[in-house]
């Protein structure tokens, strides 16, 4: 879903000046570490999943649904990660965006990744210690607060 009717509604009135959104981000890992990412194309990016949550959604629903919805992969959220602002986001069409990012880190649980919508070209599974050159610096920094820590027990049931 490129962008939401609300957000629509809104930008009738706005126009480009900065809109302050809610958004959620999650890092997938599958049994064997990888991490799930999809390829962006309005940018060309390497990004791990993200969205903007509906009116009323709660995040960890949210994320989950932008899985889903962009990389065909059911995932099972296992804990939040970090809560941060993002820098200003100016998009292709002059929109300017900056967005409350509540990330989480979850667990693969059935699918294989492809870029099931039309805001992603591609969507894989990387090495943590292979990521993309290209990856945006927001996920590079989600991913670095998700793996911190011990991580026998991000797969302890």
């Amino acid at each position: 879903m490129p962008i939401p009717e609300f957000i629509r509604d809104l930008r009738a009135q706005l126009g480009h000046r900065e809109l302050w959104l809610s958004g959620v981000s999650v890092v997938v890992l599958d049994d064997a570490g990888r991490i799930l990412l999809t390829r962006r194309v309005d940018n060309g990016q390497w990004a791990v999943v993200s969205g903007v949550l509906e009116p009323g959604e709660e995040p960890a629903h949210a994320a989950l649904r932008e899985v889903t919805e962009e990389t065909a992969v059911t995932a099972e959220i296992i804990r939040l990660t970090s809560v941060d602002v993002t820098p200003l986001i100016t998009y292709p069409n002059g929109d300017q965006t900056r967005y409350l990012d509540v990330c989480f880190l979850a667990r693969h649980v059935d699918g294989q990744p492809r870029a099931a919508d039309d805001e992603n070209s591609d969507a894989a599974w990387f090495d943590p210690d292979a990521l993309p050159e290209n990856l945006s610096d927001t996920s590079r920094l989600r991913i670095d607060k998700a793996l911190s820590g011990d991580e026998r027990a991000w797969f302890r049931r």
